[in-house]
């Protein structure tokens, strides 16, 4: 029997109470249900949705073994999804075997990006552009944390061109920026 969202959620719930760390999980679930239409050919959305919900559920208790304690309890129960969040883990020098794997990769750091940028806008995600987020990531000191690297190297891998990818993340987040807590201040 396939995994199924709710039991990936009360999965993540159990392992993962800190508030950003689930609306991270939320977005990225958000921004890959939205890359199963666009990067792939008849991709099973739910499937790609929990991987996104599932990539850092055990982040919040035991970020030093990340993603394995996931990866091993995902494992039992879709393997796909497993390799998907054990090759988001760049460390472990994996090679992607299938599209969703390379899309969690360039999804992530990104939507977490983007949602940052978001953050410090008045207006929020409304009139973000992919200009403003690249100009962001040549700021080294906004979002310190985040590997641009990381952002670089799995949108080449994706075989996108980065304006196309940010403007797509952004508008898979749009419909949703009252629920993540990016829609803006009020006027």
């Amino acid at each position: 029997m396939p995994l199924t969202r709710d039991q990936a959620f009360q999965q993540l719930q159990s392992w993962t109470t800190n508030p950003s760390l689930l609306t991270h999980a939320r977005s990225v679930e958000i921004v890959m249900r939205a890359a199963a239409f666009e990067y792939s050919d008849g991709a099973d959305v739910e499937m790609w949705g929990i991987a996104g919900l599932l990539h850092d559920a055990d982040y919040d208790q035991w970020p030093e073994e990340h993603p394995k304690r996931i990866v091993d309890w995902l494992r039992q129960h879709d393997k796909d999804i497993a390799y998907a969040v054990s090759f988001h883990q760049t460390k472990w020098n994996l090679l992607p075997k299938t599209m969703m794997d390379k899309c969690l990769l360039a999804c992530d750091e990104l939507t977490g990006f983007v949602i940052a940028c978001c953050l410090v806008r008045p207006e929020g995600i409304a009139t973000l552009e992919p200009k403003s987020v690249k100009k962001k990531l040549k700021d080294k000191a906004f979002a310190a944390k985040v590997d641009r690297e990381i952002i670089r190297s799995s949108v080449e891998l994706l075989g996108v061109e980065m304006d196309s990818h940010i403007q797509f993340v952004t508008e898979a987040l749009k419909p949703h920026a009252l629920e993540l807590g990016i829609g803006g201040k009020p006027q």
